[in-house]
């Protein structure tokens, strides 16, 4: 198993580590320019400290890599993202990217997607290995199987019991093997908005403001955040899915309700999808799971 170390600033740090809960994080980067292509999802990434604090300072598991606008990332992940508002973050990355701030510039930004986070008190901070190098700028990779990844792995399992009270948290940390994590609200959005390539899976629309993540089963009927619960969906799509108003079908075809013409006397546009077939995403692992969709046909769809 992998891990790896990035540099970040003390404030976004000291500001997540207040927040109480937080169930995932956005590790940002302002370049924009480039995928993290380091880790697996489930393996690990810590937060180092700049210089002069030469000091690993609290972790979570790695889920998925983007290039979002920053508007995007601001829905998705809020506070989450380690600022206390969009006009304070829009700001930082200005700042790292020695630019005038330009607030009609929807700033695309290197975002690194992060489940179940923990931040270590002070009296648990864990030095860099040894063979930390002062010029690194952004960080690092370890193999947790060998030294002196091994060592760092003993030093996080001895201070995780110590400086973190959520044993779900700890669970994860309790060997070096990959295990997928648990996907918040931001993350689903993200990463079913990347597995159907930004586009709506029944009408092909690309912008993206235009686009939403749809649950099939809802949170709130248990359904979980997974890829193979989601379907990406124009805005309007959305809310027609939700009140039963249109339903997917377990065979991947589009429904559309009488109803929308019985009691709104519309839907011209709608009607034109009816039975046609959606867009799918290119791992069979994320399209939408035939138990949702049945559930769905089954408990919102108005018929």
């Amino acid at each position: 198993m992998k891990a790896y170390v990035g540099i970040t600033d003390r404030d976004w740090f000291e500001f997540l580590a207040s927040r109480p809960a937080l169930d995932e994080i956005n590790f940002w980067q302002p370049g924009g320019n480039r995928h993290f292509r380091v880790l697996k999802p489930g393996e690990l990434f810590l937060f180092k400290l700049h210089n002069p604090d030469n000091f690993i300072v609290g972790g979570a598991l790695f889920a998925h890599s983007s290039i979002l606008p920053l508007s995007l990332a601001w829905e998705s992940f809020g506070t989450a993202n380690g600022a206390r508002s969009l006009s304070e973050m829009r700001m930082r990355v200005a700042k790292y990217r020695r630019q005038t701030e330009d607030r009609s510039n929807d700033y695309a930004i290197g975002c690194i997607i992060l489940e179940q986070p923990f931040f270590l008190k002070p009296e648990f901070w864990i030095p860099v290995p040894e063979d930390w190098k002062a010029n690194i700028v952004q960080g690092r990779s370890y193999d947790l199987s060998v030294q002196p990844g091994l060592s760092l792995w003993a030093r996080l399992q001895s201070a995780m019991p110590l400086a973190v009270a959520d044993s779900d948290v700890q669970a994860h940390y309790g060997n070096p093997q990959i295990i997928l994590p648990r996907l918040g609200q931001g993350s689903f959005r993200v990463l079913v908005t990347d597995a159907y390539e930004r586009r709506c899976a029944v009408t092909g629309e690309k912008t993206l403001p235009a686009l939403d993540a749809a649950h099939i089963k809802p949170y709130s009927e248990n359904g979980q955040h997974l890829i193979s619960n989601g379907i990406l969906l124009r805005r309007d799509l959305h809310a027609l899915f939700d009140q039963g108003y249109m339903t997917i079908t377990p065979d991947l075809h589009v429904e559309v309700s009488r109803r929308i013409k019985e009691e709104f006397e519309n839907g011209r546009d709608y009607y034109r999808h009816h039975g046609g077939s959606i867009r799918l995403p290119m791992h069979a692992s994320h399209r939408p799971s035939q138990e949702f969709l049945e559930w769905h046909n089954v408990n919102v769809y108005r018929g």
